[in-house]
């Protein structure tokens, strides 16, 4: 989808990704039930629910992980 600026550039939209609960438990290599109790517990960020479908945007999983990382011990 291109939306048109006002100086006549066009300029591509990114939707986000949005990934399916089994998507998720093989990153983050769990199972589904594991990840459908985080989602109920309000654990992990991104969730968005369409009717019963669960699904989980990939950009704010992905900044989570990365917050949850521990610095290394390297010296």
């Amino acid at each position: 989808m291109n939306r048109h600026t006002p100086a006549g550039h066009t300029e591509t939209l990114r939707r986000p990704t949005l990934l399916t609960v089994s998507e998720v438990a093989g990153l983050l290599r769990t199972t589904k039930a594991a990840i459908y109790a985080m989602v109920e517990r309000d654990q992990l960020p991104g969730v968005t629910r369409i009717g019963r479908r669960v699904l989980i945007r990939e950009d704010a999983l992905l900044d989570w992980l990365d917050q949850k990382r521990t610095p290394s011990s390297r010296v």
